[in-house]
Parts: structure tokens; sequence; C-alpha cells
């Protein structure tokens, strides 16, 4: 990663929760939102994501309320989630509760009636007639941006100032962020750095999009968990990705983890439809690997079924978040142990040996003195008895979610239910 960017220190312990405003409450708004924070702050939440906030297009709209990546306007609100003064008002509150806030940034694309293809026609490609087109003909409902147009660089920027001048927010989401060159988010980073340093997550797995970006996706081993859920990848397939993006990626990338996010939910079903009983247990891999752990909305109730993109789909809260002290005590864990740090050299992460590694995935996180101690039994065998083999797994730890105390000298044993999980430190 360019020296020249500096990651905020925040980032190193933080978490992710993606705020779906339009399924969140019956309102949808701003301020209905807003009566969620004291929850989330206790679950542990640190950084909201929120997905675009700003209207979207009429023209060939997908759907009665469209896609919120159809954007018509850059630099005003949705006013169906609210005003401009209701957004400031949710920022600072979030703020005082002691969250980031980093919004959506849709910068490959915008919707048919954007005002720019009114004002600036060429800052749009076109076809062989002139006319505007989609960047896929299944987008049906954006239209392409041009890069190659100097002052399109200019205009993005200007806009995305706009929310940090205004707003005073920590960072951006910015979605397909491959599809955008990387020479361009280089110099929008470079300028909106003089505003206020700000977080930078791209939604890429493109190693080369670090050198502006400090977070990227992991796309590959979403797919790869569900695909040994389905018995279609070993744990050597697991290993295989980690590796990968260990190889692949410059030191200082931090990269999500998630089980599931808007486009997952929506196009292929709940984490419980794609990963079926592993899913706690992927949880856990991902608030404890060596990344920044994503929650999305409704994922503490949980959320079985999947929300409707386009439509109103409100989640149904019941007042009671039957995962809420189970990823508390994650994104605690997460956020105050030296050894989950992120990007941080300090961290070594160990694959741990253990009597059954076809069906264990075990792994230690040390740093100085701390060390996080991390089994799952990604198995439908119950009541399995687990070895630990490996010489490095010694001495005390406390188990995180049942507060056992563990003395692992000569005997390195743990008894685990099916798809099982244990998470232990010291």
């Amino acid at each position: 990663m360019n020296s020249h960017f500096v990651i905020v220190d925040w980032a190193h312990s933080t978490n992710i929760y993606e705020v779906n405003l339009r399924q969140y409450t019956q309102e949808g708004t701003f301020n209905s939102f807003a009566k969620h924070l004291p929850r989330l702050k206790d679950m542990g939440v640190h950084t909201l994501w929120l997905m675009p906030i700003q209207p979207i297009g009429q023209l060939n709209r997908k759907g009665i309320l469209g896609s919120y990546y159809s954007i018509s306007d850059y630099t005003t609100v949705n006013p169906e989630y609210g005003t401009m003064e209701d957004f400031k008002l949710l920022v600072e509150y979030a703020h005082e509760l002691g969250f980031k806030l980093i919004i959506d940034w849709v910068a490959n694309h915008t919707s048919w009636d954007h005002i720019w293809t009114k004002t600036n026609p060429d800052f749009f490609t076109k076809d062989e007639l002139g006319n505007f087109h989609p960047p896929y003909p299944d987008w049906a409902d954006v239209i392409d941006l041009n890069f190659d147009n100097w002052d399109l660089w200019k205009a993005m920027i200007d806009d995305m100032k706009f929310w940090i001048t205004n707003f005073d927010i920590d960072g951006f989401r910015c979605d397909m962020a491959h599809l955008v060159p990387l020479d361009f988010w280089k110099e929008a980073r470079t300028s909106l750095d003089k505003e206020k340093k700000l977080f930078w997550l791209a939604e890429t797995e493109e190693p080369s999009y670090h050198e502006a970006f400090d977070v990227s996706y992991t796309w590959e081993f979403l797919h790869k968990m569900e695909a040994y859920w389905k018995r279609e990848a070993n744990i050597e397939g697991l290993d295989y990705v980690l590796n990968k993006y260990n190889s692949d990626f410059p030191a200082s990338a931090m990269r999500l983890f998630f089980t599931s996010n808007h486009d997952e939910n929506s196009h292929s079903g709940s984490e419980y439809k794609r990963m079926g009983d592993a899913a706690k247990a992927y949880a856990v891999l991902c608030a404890t690997w060596g990344g920044i752990p994503l929650i999305y909305s409704g994922q503490e109730l949980p959320v079985y079924d999947h929300l409707k993109f386009f439509e109103k789909d409100v989640i149904q809260w019941s007042g009671e978040n039957k995962l809420h002290e189970f990823y508390k005590a994650l994104l605690d864990l997460h956020s105050k142990h030296p050894a989950l740090r992120v990007a941080d050299d300090n961290v070594i992460t160990y694959r741990i040996k253990t009597s059954d590694d076809e069906i264990i995935f075990a792994f230690l996180r040390k740093n100085g003195f701390g060390e996080v101690l991390v089994v799952l039994n990604l198995s439908e065998k119950n009541n399995i008895g687990v070895n630990i083999t490996d010489e490095r797994v010694t001495g005390e730890f406390k188990s995180l979610f049942d507060k056992v105390e563990y003395v692992f000298n000569n005997e390195k044993y743990l008894n685990m239910p099916v798809w099982g999980y244990s998470v232990l430190y010291r």
C-alpha cells in the first residue's frame, strides 16, 4: 500500500454494521433508525455503514422503490429517509455515542435521470448512436459514467467532499470499486485527505486497489465457506483461499469477512439458506481471523428469510434479538484483545494441528503475551473429542462464551457439539 495513505488508527480494531434503512423499520427513516443506536452500541458495534442515502432515479426504475444503487443526485438525501437535517442529526447522535459512520458511494454509474444527464451529458459513456447505456445489459436501471473525462473526476470528488464538510462522515464504502480506475481513487483520497482522514472500504478483491483503499472484500472466502457446507469443498479449500489472501495481498491490507450482506441476502438468501447449521461457526471465524467482521441488518435477530431489494420488506424486530449476546461477545473481544488487531505487524496467526484436522479448523493468534485460540467443529459430528496436538498451544485460557478456564499442559482436550465453536483467550 502506498505510504502516502495512512490508515486511521481506529480501523485496526473496528467492526462494521451494514444498515439497510429502507427495511430497518416500518418508517424507513433516519429518525426511526436512530432509536436503535443504543442497542447497537450495547452489542459492540463500532462503525455504521449506511447503504446509499441519496435519491433513487425514476426512469427505468426496477420494482416499485428501485435500487439504492441507482442514484439521481449525489448531494442530497432520499426524501423517503427524511431530510438533510435529519441525516445531520443522525451523524451527530452516532458520534456522541462513539460510533464511526460511513456512507456508500456509487461512482461507476448513476440513474438514467441523474442531474448530470442534463447538465453534463459528456460525463457518461455513449453507444454507437450517441445514447446513454448501462455498464452491463442486466443493470438496465443505471448508466455508465465516463472516467476518461477529467471534469468528471473533479465533480465526483467535489460531491464526495460535500458529505465530509457538511456532515463530518468518517469514510466511504465504495461500490464495485474496481469498475472505476484506480488512479481516480488515488486522486480522490489524496484530495479528501486534506479535509479529514477517512476510512476507505472497497467492494473489490483486486489487490492493487489497496494502493488507494484500506479494506477490501473476501467474496472468494464467503463462497468457499458455502461450498464447504454443501460438501463441494474441504478444509484444504478454506486454507487455500486464506493462504492466497496472505500471499497476494499487501501485509497492510485489511480484509472484510462476513457471512451476509445486502447482496448475498437479497439475491441468494440468508446465511442459514447458504450455510445451514454452519452459520454461527462461520460467524466466529469471520470475527476472529485476521480481518474486520461485518454484520448485516438483522443478523442479530436472526433473519432467516431474504429481504426484497426493490420493494419494502421490513425486518420483523421481535424485541428478542437471540444473537445479541453472541455478537456482543465476539465484537467486544475483537475490539479489545491485542491478538485480534487487524493489519498489525505484531500479530501472528498459526493454523493449529488437532486430532481430526479433516473436520476441525483451529488457529491461534498471538500479539506479545496475548493469545486467542479458536477451535471450530465444521461437521455434523456431535460430542466430538478434540485433542490439540500443537506444541504452540500451552498454558491457561478462558472460554469466551461460557467463561470456563482451561489449563493446556500435557492434556489439551475439548469436547465439541455439532458445528460447535470454542473461542479461548488470555
